[in-house]
């Protein structure tokens, strides 16, 4: 089974292009350019009409984004927690991820601050 494997695999990456002969006339030559350069302006119309997606958040992340956008100022990643009800403790943790993926949309800014403190703010 390796044996045919393996000669199935090189005929298939030695597959050869055919061989066309150049008895098309300069007529022929230029109407088929003419109807490539149709089809190419076609596609890229077809391309500018291209709609952003619907970007989906999870109700951590709805009630993360909500929580920002009421104080302009920005907020630490940890008073985002304390803020949404989680403990002292795990308040940064929790809303760590959230934001992350807010940020990524383009929906939160991250502003690093000096040393290892950060600040979120809506754009």
């Amino acid at each position: 089974m390796r044996i045919s494997h393996k000669r199935n695999t090189q005929r298939k990456l030695h597959k050869h292009k055919p061989l066309f002969i150049n008895t098309v006339s300069v007529v022929e030559k230029v109407s088929k350019i003419n109807v490539v350069e149709t089809v190419i302006e076609t596609v890229v119309v077809e391309a500018i009409v291209v709609v952003k997606p619907v970007v989906t958040l999870t109700p951590k992340q709805q009630q993360v984004l909500n929580i920002v956008v009421s104080h302009t100022d920005g907020l630490n990643p940890k008073g985002i927690g304390l803020q949404a009800g989680q403990d002292d403790a795990k308040a940064a943790s929790w809303a760590t991820g959230a934001l992350k993926k807010l940020t990524e949309e383009g929906l939160v800014e991250r502003i690093q601050l000096a040393g290892n403190k950060v600040l979120y703010k809506a754009l």
